[in-house]
């Protein structure tokens, strides 16, 4: 049996690489790995007792404790879990050598390598996917990964994103041909601002028409949508029929109900992206976007951010996902989001992981893949 001194494993899509021990451009291994796992959580809200998981290049093709076999890696003092979705990162964001906040537009090879740090924090955090909404510079850190180049989580990356600045967005057609271009770019997903930052008062940077023709345009596109949006813009883009609402900080409860009877996903942040900011004040004040006068914005909104969560959990049929917004000086830390929503907005801890797991399968459209134990699927190993 082989020794470990900690490692979580996740079962998720991505490479079969037991991180420490092979690099990422190995070919998956055709030998038959057992593992013996006193707990399981499957990633739907059950947790299974003493089974062992068998995979074969790179799938998982048995959970149950029938499996035959010596046991290559004995976790049984350890909990099992599918490898966590984060639903909102920005992958490529970064500290500039000056230590200040350089946002997503660095062309060195030093802000490539930082980039890929980034990519290797999450992924040693516990996330396997993430969807990065998103800059040009995504693509190439995802194809990378995928290619096995680099380590990392699997990344659905929105590109450019549209940036509402009302008329100035563009008429309807004009916005339904940016989103073409985002599909032919590579996007995974569109990412919309529907609302002005937080900072700045957080009131609807776009019409619901501009938000209708947007959505719309993604869909016949085949592409989900993940919009920005505080106040009002939450409803506008549960009517637009987008796919998901990100932040959703100061919407009523009735706007809540809107979004579960429309099946609209809800990615509400608890608390690490405002902490984050705050730890890194100093990197980030005085660079675009980051006035004195945000930072008190966004620390008198953070009881309201609270509260959003704590409305959200309680509004039946709502979905719920996770999602941390995490930029520089977070990638790497997006587990603490799950003890602020438990501790700080009464999320049930099951309902978290779900959040990360099944679910946020389920809103990323790759429910078939990863986010839950399958009867068959893909590993992922990552230490922890």
């Amino acid at each position: 049996m082989r020794p470990l001194r900690s490692i979580l494993c996740f079962l998720a899509f991505g490479l079969s690489a037991l991180a420490p021990q092979i690099s990422a451009q190995a070919a998956p291994s055709t030998h038959r790995i057992v593992i013996a796992a006193g707990t399981v959580l499957d990633g739907k809200g059950k947790s299974l007792k003493n089974v062992r998981i068998a995979i074969e290049v790179s799938k998982i093709v048995a959970v149950n404790p029938d499996v035959e076999g010596p046991v290559d890696y004995d976790l049984r003092g350890l909990t099992v879990l599918p490898g966590w979705i984060d639903a909102h990162v920005h992958i490529t964001w970064i500290f500039g050598k000056d230590g200040k906040n350089a946002g997503t537009e660095g062309t060195t090879p030093e802000d490539a390598y930082k980039a890929a740090s980034n990519a290797w924090l999450t992924l040693m955090a516990g996330f396997t996917t993430v969807q990065s909404v998103g800059a040009p510079n995504d693509i190439p850190l995802r194809d990378a990964i995928a290619k096995g180049i680099v380590p990392g989580p699997r990344i659905l990356t929105a590109v450019e994103p549209l940036e509402g600045q009302g008329e100035k967005t563009g008429t309807p057609d004009e916005i339904r041909a940016f989103i073409r271009k985002q599909k032919a770019a590579g996007a995974d997903l569109i990412k919309i601002f529907a609302s002005k930052s937080i900072r700045q008062g957080g009131g609807m940077s776009l019409s619901q028409e501009q938000l209708s023709a947007a959505c719309d345009e993604a869909r016949k596109q085949g592409l989900r949508t993940l919009v920005h949006a505080y106040k009002e813009a939450v409803r506008a883009a549960t009517l637009a029929g987008c796919t998901e609402v990100e932040h959703g900080t100061l919407a009523p409860d009735d706007d809540l109900k809107l979004m579960a009877e429309k099946g609209t996903y809800f990615d509400p942040q608890c608390g690490l992206v405002i902490e984050n900011y705050s730890q890194n004040r100093e990197r980030y004040l005085g660079t675009q976007g980051y006035t004195a006068e945000g930072f008190a914005a966004m620390e008198r909104n953070l009881p309201m951010d609270h509260e959003i969560v704590e409305h959200a959990t309680k509004t039946p049929e709502l979905k719920v996902v996770f999602g941390t917004d995490a930029v520089a000086g977070a990638h790497g830390r997006n587990a603490e989001e799950f003890i602020d929503r438990v501790r700080d907005c009464g999320v049930d801890p099951m309902a978290a992981m779900i959040s990360a797991n099944s679910l946020g399968a389920e809103a990323a459209d790759r429910g078939h893949s990863t986010g839950s134990r399958p009867a068959c699927g893909k590993s992922q190993f990552a230490p922890g």
